[in-house]
């Protein structure tokens, strides 16, 4: 187990200040709400705090009475939400709603190669033949959170086929990080660089699969990924910032620190459950908390970004506004930090 030292009642107060400050910003159905409102679902977990889940039940019914939109990779990051719903009401119109995005990434999604799911950020075949690390959270980690949940066998392999290539397309061998996509067309990483926030929807995702497989060793898949997470943090960790961060690109000294990539990073060291990960993740808490406004916003979260085409593409894009996912992987690092 790691040995963290944290004042509790202060990781607990500035929580409610994320959560509060995440529930109004008017986000949208889509992957940005989906991951903002996937932390705070944890942050209720965490905390108890019925209020939160109460906010979440309030937006949720006025959305699906407006109307929804049409399913996408990253408008299913929306499931994980929906998920806590259910299992906390037992309303089975967000169960519905849940399985109406399984159905849409089993028999509708865009798929190449061994079946794995293309990402998709609208009805447009958008990006051909691309793997990015972003499917993991979106998807492939909503449908093992599902698949754990209905105890089904091909739902549970077709999440971890999902992690399986993933792994065998993103990470390199050498370094243990993870690039951004693949292009299956060309056989290319594309600009071929570490963006900090792949490796963080890789890690954090890839400490979720032991977490939610209680016989995960009785999969083979699951080798790969504990692994790969064993290598990738290994990695992870020489590259950590003085500030405890890390960069936009990994191993580029001129890259901005960014606090979302950080997030999902240490809150993967928390659950992977390596002690000598402790004194990374002790210096994470602090650069973290430092970049948390009063009113809860979180800073230094860099934009949506594509796969860029150039070092300078990832450096520029803008870090001044508060994003969902920030919000999102912000508390979930701090709810793990209390687990």
């Amino acid at each position: 187990m790691l040995q963290l030292n944290y004042d509790r009642e202060e990781i607990v107060s500035i929580i409610d200040k994320v959560v509060k400050k995440t529930m109004a910003m008017d986000l949208t159905w889509d992957w940005p709400c989906g991951v903002a409102y996937y932390g705070v679902s944890r942050a209720y977990q965490t905390t108890g705090n019925k209020e939160y889940l109460n906010m979440l039940i309030e937006w949720a019914d006025e959305y699906i009475e407006l109307g929804l939109p049409h399913w996408t990779v990253n408008t299913c990051a929306m499931g994980h939400m929906l998920i806590t719903l259910y299992e906390e009401t037992g309303d089975q119109k967000y169960w519905d709603i849940v399985m109406s995005k399984v159905d849409y990434l089993q028999n509708h999604a865009l798929r190449f190669g061994d079946n794995v799911l293309q990402h998709t950020v609208s009805a447009n075949n958008d990006f051909p033949e691309q793997a990015w690390a972003d499917t993991l959270f979106m998807a492939a980690f909503f449908l093992l959170r599902v698949g754990t949940k209905l105890k089904d066998e091909a739902m549970i392999q077709d999440a971890l086929n999902q992690y399986y290539w993933h792994i065998k397309y993103l990470q390199d061998p050498i370094t243990g990080f993870w690039y951004h996509g693949y292009n299956n067309v060309n056989q290319d990483h594309m600009s071929g660089f570490y963006w900090g926030r792949a490796n963080a929807w890789g890690a954090y995702t890839m400490s979720q699969v032991k977490i939610l497989l209680k016989d995960w060793y009785l999969y083979p898949q699951c080798m790969d990924v504990e692994c790969s997470l064993r290598d990738q943090l290994a990695g992870l960790k020489l590259v950590q910032t003085e500030n405890g961060l890390w960069r936009t690109i990994l191993d580029d000294m001129e890259s901005y620190e960014e606090v979302s990539a950080s997030c999902g990073i240490a809150a993967a060291m928390i659950n992977n459950g390596n002690p000598l990960h402790t004194k990374y993740v002790q210096k994470a808490l602090d650069g973290i908390v430092n970049h948390i406004t009063d009113d809860g916003r979180v800073l230094g979260v860099s934009g949506g970004t594509a796969v860029m085409k150039d070092r300078e593409g990832y450096r520029n894009i803008p870090k001044d506004w508060i994003q969902g996912w920030g919000q999102g992987l912000a508390l979930s690092f701090l709810s793990d930090m209390l687990k």
